[in-house]
């Protein structure tokens, strides 16, 4: 299934299996919350001022830092990384973008295009409505038509869409507490549980060619008072293996989900 195909209907949600030690480390303390989306940017300035457009979120800068602050309710920024690093082929994570009319729809995609987005064809049937768009770095991200039921009560960003197996939706789930609300053909999706924000969602086997590191990641953090290390070993049970991409002496942690997407653990907070 295309994966900004809409899903109907919906599964009660469900917990990954756990026994022994891994249950224990994931019922000791709350769980990891969702810091940010980061996105890897040659120019981060100018891809902030182009979601700032995209979303209507606050672009903040600071200290070199380029961030959009969500003004939706949305629990987590998204945060621009300087990398010297070209695109190389299609990302397997990528953004939703809901639309609350045909004339929505029609004005977004216009507005984006005049902000340096470019249209582009993926394989995605013409009838499925929604359009497929680049932003000016090439990241694929498509605005998604009103009539999508799934989507319905999401802000702006609707979903953030990742090429992924179920057993990878359940590893998140139990990662930051989000409950399923759709399991089904091996296609997951979570939600934080007051409803705020975007759907994670993950569109089943088979997945793309990694083309290296991923353009898209999270930033997660254990609650404050937890040992950093404590949560790495909970994800670690939980099918989480630390990796090395050439990060130095940082205070985060990076690891891979059991997909092999990289994300980083912070510091608690």
């Amino acid at each position: 299934m295309d994966p900004c195909e809409e899903r109907v209907g919906s599964e009660l949600p469900v917990s990954v299996t756990m026994t022994g030690m891994d249950r224990e480390r994931s019922l000791h303390h709350a769980p990891s919350r969702l810091i940010s989306l980061c996105l890897d940017a040659n120019d981060p300035r100018t891809m902030g001022q182009f979601w700032a457009e995209a979303l209507g979120w606050e672009l903040h800068e600071s200290d070199g830092e380029v961030a959009l602050i969500p003004s939706d309710g949305t629990s987590f920024d998204i945060l621009f990384e300087p990398t010297s690093q070209i695109k190389v082929g299609q990302n397997n994570i990528h953004l939703d973008l809901t639309t609350t009319s045909i004339e929505d729809q029609h004005d977004l995609v216009h507005r984006l295009i005049q902000a340096g987005a470019v249209e582009i064809d993926i394989g995605q049937r013409r009838d499925e409505g929604h359009v497929v768009l680049a932003d000016p770095e090439g990241n694929e991200f498509c605005i998604i038509s009103p009539d999508n039921n799934f989507l319905a009560g999401c802000p702006r960003l609707g979903a953030i869409n990742a090429d992924g197996t179920r057993e990878t939706g359940l590893f998140w789930s139990e990662v930051l507490g989000w409950p399923l609300i759709w399991d089904q053909d091996e296609e997951t999706a979570i939600r934080a549980p007051d409803g705020s924000g975007p759907i994670i969602q993950w569109s089943g086997p088979p997945l793309m060619t990694k083309n290296g590191k991923n353009r898209l990641h999270l930033d997660i953090a254990p609650p404050a008072g937890v040992d950093q290390r404590d949560e790495v070993d909970r994800l670690t049970d939980l099918g989480a293996t630390r990796i090395d991409i050439g990060q130095g002496d940082v205070s985060s942690i990076v690891m891979a989900d059991p997909d092999n997407n990289e994300f980083c653990v912070l510091t608690p907070r």
